[in-house]
């Protein structure tokens, strides 16, 4: 049995890409792998909220119970893939999800330092697949050196333990011209992938 950590975090409900690739992967993924645990948590409906100097506690686990920072890494932890909708929001990702990201960032829980080398406390042999979209192009030419999503990402997952990350990107949505084909493009990938 597997489990499926997945992670909305688009502002557009009604028409986000990131979204509908996250849908159509999960519900293909879901149909190849029914024996599978779904944990799904939409980081805009149910936004998780933004380090305050009073949570500081919580995050460290300096608290006597568990709080939501521990229920966000222990579904982490269960996860052996996770999926992230991450459309890109002024070149990087979301507050919302960067939310995310700081409270399962723990050290002695997700990451230590051993003699001050950082090193990574997840279970081995988790993935991510990551859906981003774009109004622009970013993966070449003037404007990569600007896309701090995939650098970001890849670096956030890596220092917990997940290298294994797979980016599918829907560029160019604000160009009538390119969206279509991109999204469709995309929506291949997220299909073979959930097999």
């Amino acid at each position: 049995m597997s489990t499926l950590l997945v992670l909305h975090s688009s502002l557009n409900s009604a028409s986000s890409v990131t979204r509908e690739l996250t849908a159509a992967f999960v519900q293909r993924f879901l149909a190849h792998h029914p024996v599978t645990t779904l944990i799904e948590r939409d980081l805009i409906t149910n936004p998780i909220p933004h380090l305050t100097p009073d949570m500081v506690p919580s995050v460290l686990g300096q608290e006597a119970g568990p709080n939501l920072a521990d229920t966000l890494i222990d579904e982490l932890e269960r996860a052996d893939v996770v999926v992230i909708g991450a459309p890109m929001y002024n070149f990087t990702v979301s507050s919302a999800l960067k939310a995310w990201i700081d409270h399962v960032y723990r050290a002695k829980r997700t990451f230590a330092y051993v003699d001050g080398v950082p090193t990574a406390l997840l279970p081995p042999g988790k993935k991510v697949i990551l859906f981003v979209s774009s109004g622009g192009a970013y993966t070449e030419g003037a404007a990569k050196s600007i896309d701090f999503v995939e650098p970001f990402m890849r670096t956030a997952f890596k220092f917990i333990g997940i290298s294994d990350v797979t980016i599918i990107r829907a560029e160019s949505q604000a160009s009538p011209e390119a969206a279509s084909a991109e999204r469709s493009r995309a929506m291949q990938r997220a299909m073979a992938l959930s097999i």
